[in-house]
């Protein structure tokens, strides 16, 4: 993808059509309508939410994440959060990774490798974009494999994909708004 030299808008919709694709040429099960999946999805959405609510009212916090606040993307923060993030980012990995890649693992090695291996599989998808970003990689692939873990557990808790694709998107949609709105508040908060 990186070869095709889209605007994050090309990006947004070509992730989602191979995601999409995929799936159905994989017989991906993401069963997105679950109220089990939309309540765990809500309520683990809810913990990353309230953790960047800690972070914005601890003033040593709140400064580290104004250091991120410059890190400005192609379109509006508000357009990344809420069109980007969840279709290009959220939808397209939970339906890859969870919704497909790891029942399929898990059929060929059994339910407690198979969610490792997408886990880690989904560590390694992380590479390319660490090496864009300048971070560093195997911190990246470490963590991205410890989250696609927490996806998977939220996958299986929830019985369908909704619940970690909601999570993913606060994640991600808070790691675009929160340093913004650290910056509007400042290190120390708001003037009095």
């Amino acid at each position: 993808m990186p070869g095709l030299r889209l605007n994050l808008r090309g990006r947004t919709a070509a992730n989602a059509a191979f995601a999409t694709g995929y799936a159905l040429v994989f017989h991906g099960a993401p069963q997105w309508l679950s109220a089990r999946g939309l309540r765990v999805g809500l309520a683990s959405a809810g913990v990353a939410a309230a953790g960047y609510g800690v972070a914005l009212s601890v003033p040593a916090l709140r400064a580290k994440l104004i250091e991120f606040a410059d890190q400005e993307p192609e379109v509006s923060p508000i357009e990344w959060a809420a069109v980007h993030i969840p279709i290009g980012t959220a939808y397209s990995e939970e339906l890859i990774f969870r919704g497909t890649l790891e029942p399929l693992l898990a059929n060929t090695f059994g339910p407690r490798t198979g969610p490792m291996l997408g886990a880690l599989t989904f560590g390694l998808w992380h590479i390319h974009p660490a090496r864009t970003a300048g971070d560093s990689v195997p911190g990246t692939v470490a963590l991205t494999t410890l989250g696609g873990l927490a996806f998977s557990w939220l996958r299986r808790r929830g019985g369908s994909t909704t619940a970690p694709f909601l999570h993913h998107w606060a994640l991600n949609a808070g790691g675009v708004l929160a340093p913004r709105l650290a910056r509007r508040f400042g290190p120390v908060g708001p003037a009095q």
